[in-house]
């Protein structure tokens, strides 16, 4: 039986992102293994402590996503491949970003979903700001 690749999931949301409903997307007879992430919202950045962040996406960012998710996709070994990246006001541990990604074997899978995440840092056009326990603000990847 020859199934193709899928692009199970790519959206940029404000709701909550579940690793669980992802790492099930990419569920496959095929897949030995299932690799996913997720990105954590962090209480310091560079010495400094981080109250809180806000994640503000351009109009294509779902786009982008989708197409950042194609991408890897492509690749022969890999089966399938969910990723999501939240938009808005985030607290300190909640998730930013979930991706999933399933293949064969351990090996492909570990490549597969770290490419997947830094493409997706690299090439979506989200932006952070950042808010300090000094009251200062960020902004990171602003163009």
């Amino acid at each position: 039986m020859t199934m193709e690749t899928r692009v199970v999931l790519g959206a940029v949301t404000d709701q909550p992102l579940d690793l669980a409903a992802h790492e099930a997307a990419v569920a496959d007879r095929r897949a030995g293994a299932v690799v996913s992430f997720q990105g954590v919202v962090r209480d310091h950045d560079h010495g400094r402590t981080v109250t809180r962040l806000e994640y503000e996406g351009h109009p294509t960012a779902e786009a982008v996503l989708r197409e950042v998710a194609a991408d890897i996709a492509a690749d022969p070994a890999v089966h399938a491949v969910a990723v999501s990246h939240r938009i808005g006001p985030l607290e300190i541990g909640d998730v930013a970003l979930v991706a999933a990604v399933s293949t064969a074997h351990r090996a492909a899978a570990f490549a597969a979903c770290a490419r997947l995440v830094d493409e997706v840092k690299a090439r979506l056009p989200i932006w952070k700001r950042q808010v300090f326990d000094d009251g200062t603000e960020e902004w990171v990847n602003c163009p």
